[in-house]
């Protein structure tokens, strides 16, 4: 019987076996671990469109004990709501984002490499991938350098407030960070010009005290923080490797088609999942109320029935961006457009100021994440 979960560091090859479900299994009930796996992309759209599929929760009452910062953060991000409050989290983080301010993307990077390259040689998964995506939204905002280097320095760690399953450490450590992180947050944001004008406008518009929307706000900041660490340290690993592997690094328009391409062809998230608020029929399948559904993203991606010749690395197909990646409909991900925009930036500052770029290792190892599938590390030789 086919398992659907497993972990990417056990599995060298995922789209071999997303190619066998595709063609055979395209809609399968995973008798072992009571799921429906869906790798088929028109398929998945129709669950990720449908508000018959709600997000599932990660802590019901609570049962990981988390403190009241933790809790305010986890209850209120735009990913993880439903209904009305996912419309309120959602308005809420695109007004914060509208806010970002430019930054020199270039310098930080600069800096980045500077402060970790020794002899030539740097791990660009944790000199960079891990730091850059994070201090940009940081100091996009504004935010003090000494908050600045708080904040990125925990963040690997506080992501893991995501984890359906957390350990003892892990909570005792998100309790402990979102304590700090929630107050910097809340502080700094008090102090931004936009601040009063974006409570005034949601309370007005919802009929909602300012008290109830400073949490969602602060909460959806930090989501921000969240997001950029989790799309934007896969993105620039997983499109350092491709672009290297097809060559595509001539100018800035050819690496950011292979950014998208990358998104396609090996993206960072490879599943998402939903829970079915009422019955619903995919085929002749019948998903029942309450059943816990694995959308393969990954697996949509390569579908030749959408994408020509899938199993290529294309950069000029004309439909590369209709990638699921960054998933579709009402839950699409906000920090698609920022990401691909750091991700370009990032690699083409690479490829222009470093003349030969070289990769060290033969065999990458993946991190043990069901849903991600993101290099643990990837050390490269630059030289001017």
């Amino acid at each position: 019987m086919t398992s659907t979960l497993f972990l990417q560091s056990d599995i060298p090859d995922p789209y071999s076996t997303y190619k066998i479900m595709l063609e055979k299994n395209p809609v399968y009930w995973d008798e072992t671990n009571k799921i429906w796996a869906i790798y088929s992309y028109n398929d998945c759209v129709s669950i990720l469109k449908n508000n018959k599929f709600e997000i599932p929760l990660i802590n019901p009452n609570n049962e990981q004990k988390l403190n009241k910062q933790a809790l305010e953060i986890l209850t209120h991000l735009t990913r993880l709501s439903n209904g009305i409050q996912h419309k309120i989290s959602k308005e809420i983080a695109m007004l914060l984002f509208s806010n970002m301010r430019s930054v020199d993307i270039n310098k930080i990077i600069s800096q980045l490499i500077e402060d970790n390259l020794v002899k030539d040689k740097i791990d660009w998964v944790n000199s960079v991938c891990k730091k850059l995506p994070v201090l940009v939204v940081l100091k996009s905002f504004g935010f003090k350098e000494i908050d600045c280097d708080f904040i990125s320095e925990k963040i690997e760690s506080f992501v893991k407030i995501m984890l359906p399953k957390k350990t003892e450490d892990q909570v005792n450590f998100i309790n402990e960070v979102s304590e700090k992180i929630y107050s910097v947050v809340e502080k700094h944001l008090s102090s931004l010009s936009f601040y009063n004008s974006l409570l005034i406008k949601i309370s007005e518009e919802h009929q909602i005290s300012i008290d109830k929307i400073i949490p969602v706000v602060v909460s959806n900041l930090i989501g921000l923080f969240i997001q950029s660490f989790d799309a934007g340290r896969g993105l620039l690993s997983n499109s350092l490797l491709q672009i290297l592997s097809n060559k595509t690094f001539s100018n800035k328009i050819e690496i950011q088609k292979s950014i998208i391409e990358t998104l396609r062809f090996d993206p960072p998230i490879h599943n998402t999942r939903r829970i079915a608020a009422e019955d619903f029929h995919i085929g002749e399948s019948l998903i029942k109320k309450n059943d816990s559904i694995l959308i393969v993203l990954a697996s949509a991606n390569r579908d030749p029935e959408k994408f020509e010749n899938a199993i290529s690395y294309d950069i000029e197909r004309e439909n590369n961006f209709e990638n699921l990646t960054f998933g579709i409909g009402g839950h699409l991900c906000l920090a698609k457009h920022f990401s691909i925009h750091l991700a370009t930036e990032a690699l083409w500052f690479l490829f222009h100021e470093y003349k030969t770029i070289k990769i060290l290792e033969n065999n990458i190892e993946y991190e043990p994440l069901i849903n991600a599938r993101l290099p643990k590390n990837i050390w490269i030789s630059i030289t001017n």
